[in-house]
């Protein structure tokens, strides 16, 4: 009999999961679909923190989960055999203005104080072919940034858990307590007994160029993440579609790769040899929603991962195993579900 099922094979539910297992639970994995066949299935990947201010209990927590990210990533690929693609790479991004050369000084110290010397905030001269466009010849440099790539990633947790003869399956009963990591379907479902909506899935589009810069830092650059992944490829996302009539990739993901082109010349001729779109879900509070299912004993979610979902698995894996296996609760103020009620 399982300690614990977990409905929903997404980067949260499979992250989860691979903690459970580690601990030494036995884990049932049900999807209907198939491990990230929804918004865990992107390409962009970019592992990249808040500025470095305004300190609160979300930066803090993704700051943990950043820094342990090696770890948890290396550990998976170890078990199962398959890279996730993960790179503590780092990120530039170009300085507009001299109001935005004075922010960007002031953070060099609060980034100090803020992430305690784990990792650093820091100026240097824009040049050289992988550098975004900057005004003033300045570009931000932070080594707390990570990527990774978003599919490889899933399939490297599939990989990991079949080592503990942990299989993903398409239907089944719930036995033991009961994990719903299901995305936007999951917010669908809460928002039916909700006063108010709990969340909603936000489109997103991206696309996948053909050119290597392996290594180099990723770049963030008029609004856009591009992601030099380790396979060879650069990934370039994304938008933030509240309102959507269809779930394909349109003119809107034309106007990303042209952007894109405009900030880093060198992509200028890169080929286009994935376009993709997806839903993405997005909690009302725009934390991850995590904790126990109200009314439902036994129940519990972990959602809401957004745009940052693939940064936080680490720690909201940890934290949901923590709280389902061993009852301890650790769930920051403003992650619990009804922070989002």
């Amino acid at each position: 009999m399982p300690d614990i099922t977990i409905r929903g094979a997404g980067i949260f539910g499979l992250a989860t999961a691979w903690v459970c297992a580690q601990k030494g639970a036995a884990v049932r994995i049900i999807d209907p679909n198939g491990p990230a066949k929804g918004a865990s299935g992107g390409v962009v990947g970019a592992l990249a923190p808040h500025v470095p201010e305004n300190w609160n209990p979300k930066k803090q927590f993704q700051l943990e989960s950043l820094l342990m990210a090696d770890t948890f990533w290396r550990g998976v690929s170890d078990a199962g055999g398959r890279h996730s693609g993960y790179i503590q790479s780092g990120r530039l991004q170009p300085v507009a203005d001299d109001q935005a050369l004075a922010l960007a000084q002031a953070r060099v110290e609060t980034a100090r104080d803020l992430w305690h010397g784990q990792a650093e905030w820091t100026l240097r001269p824009g040049a050289g072919p992988w550098a975004p466009r900057s005004p003033t010849g300045q570009l931000i440099f932070d080594d707390l940034s990570a990527l990774l790539h978003p599919a490889q990633a899933c399939a490297a947790l599939v990989g990991a858990l079949k080592s503990r003869g942990i299989e993903i399956e398409a239907e089944g009963i719930s036995e033991g307590p009961t994990l719903w990591a299901t995305g936007v379907v999951g917010l669908e479902e809460l928002n039916k007994s909700a006063d108010r909506p709990m969340g909603t899935g936000v489109k997103g589009q991206a696309a996948l160029l053909q050119y290597d810069m392996a290594g180099a830092p990723q770049l963030y650059a008029d609004g856009l993440h591009i992601i030099p992944h380790a396979d060879g490829t650069t990934a370039i996302g994304s938008t933030s579609e509240n309102h959507y009539d269809h779930l394909q990739p349109d003119a809107q993901l034309d106007d990303i790769i042209a952007r894109a082109r405009t900030a880093v010349p060198a992509l200028e001729y890169a080929q286009v040899i994935q376009r993709w779109a997806g839903v993405r879900p997005r909690a009302r509070s725009r934390a991850p929603m995590l904790g126990a299912w109200p009314e439902r004993p036994d129940h519990y979610i972990a959602n809401g991962g957004f745009k940052i979902g693939f940064g936080m698995a680490p720690k909201v894996a940890e934290t949901m195993a923590a709280l389902i296996l061993d009852g301890d609760d650790t769930i920051p103020q403003g992650f619990e579900v009804g922070a989002s009620a």
